[in-house]
């Protein structure tokens, strides 16, 4: 396993034109470091609670709540059918709290709050601590918890996250690894999309003998508060919150064309009506895929007029409405 390659001073538009444009993961350090929140978070634990606090506006939070054998793991039960921890509702400021009291405990808890909405939850906090390579209207989430691991799972969309505090272990694993990284169930995953059956933290390679492959193709990190990485869609990654107190802000972007039709959305319907036929038929499609979706060997629309309104070349408003409701109807 290497190093996930690291730079830093970095400007928007070398974040853009080069990192971005790499499709590469990246470290990119002490970028948010002149954050005020990185900064009061270097002073203690205390600190950088109260710093959250003085924001909070009572908003409701979603916690993910595992008990102390889960060994911070939050991942399926034995079985495969169910979740191994509790969600709960709560405030930001009494999950903080509990966070504090527990930091002592030999066997704590394992808490997570996952994906807050900051501009929901603590508005105050994007514009006293903006982001420098991404556009201001890109909406910032914050994950807060005790010592973790988060099995390796993917985004549908670029991903740039910051260390506030704690520290952060980033393995990553580039897309054509997931048949190595053993892919639990779909629909009832901890984070909304499959996560690797293998703890990669005592792999056990004779039920999951691929992932010596998967091993020898990833790369990680450890993150310290104000560093931060860029993960491109799709790729896989792992986590650990390594400190009994970790905060980190995280942006999504990118990922979706103008209709705003999920590419997850089409991949689950594919696996729907696609995967379970015979290997002939699935072959077949295989070839249409290849030519309208993917465009491996031709131009779908070299041949057709340019100004043609047509799924194949460029859809029309009214085509796209019209698509979409036949769609719905044909879900139905």
């Amino acid at each position: 396993m290497q190093d996930i390659p690291s730079v830093q001073n970095v400007d928007f538009q070398q974040f853009h034109n080069e990192i971005v444009a790499a499709n590469q993961p990246v470290v990119i350090k002490s970028v948010v470091s002149d954050w005020p929140s990185v900064i009061v978070a270097q002073q203690s634990p205390q600190a950088i609670v109260d710093y959250l606090k003085a924001f909070d506006i009572d908003a409701i939070v979603s916690a993910l709540v595992g008990k102390p054998d889960i060994n911070g793991r939050f991942f399926y039960t034995d079985d495969l059918t169910d979740l191994n921890f509790q969600r709960t509702q709560v405030t930001l400021g009494i999950a903080l709290d509990r966070l504090l009291t527990i930091a002592d405990h030999q066997d704590p808890y394992a808490i997570a709050l996952q994906a807050i909405q900051l501009h929901q939850v603590l508005p105050a906090f994007k514009p006293s601590n903006p982001q420098p390579l991404l556009e201001s209207s890109i909406e910032p989430t914050m994950w807060i918890g005790n010592r973790a691991c988060v099995a390796p799972h993917y985004d549908i969309h670029d991903n740039l996250a910051c260390v506030v505090a704690g520290q952060r272990k980033f393995t990553v694993f580039p897309p054509e690894q997931i048949n190595n990284l053993y892919p639990g169930p779909a629909l009832n995953a901890p984070g909304g999309v499959p996560v690797s059956m293998v703890d990669i933290n005592k792999p056990d390679l004779d039920l999951y003998p691929n992932y010596a492959k998967a091993e020898a193709a990833a790369m990680n990190a450890v993150l310290e508060p104000g560093d931060g990485i860029f993960i491109p869609a799709l790729w896989w990654h792992g986590v650990d919150s390594l400190q009994d107190l970790n905060i980190l802000v995280n942006y999504w972007w990118g990922g979706d064309t103008k209709t705003k039709v999920s590419p997850n959305d089409s991949l689950l319907h594919s696996m729907m009506s696609i995967a379970n036929l015979d290997q002939k038929k699935r072959q077949a499609w295989q070839q249409y895929f290849n030519y309208y979706v993917f465009k491996t060997n031709d131009d779908p629309k070299g041949h057709l007029p340019a100004d043609l309104k047509d799924i194949v070349t460029d859809l029309s408003p009214e085509q796209e409405a019209e698509l979409r409701k036949f769609l719905i109807k044909q879900l139905q």
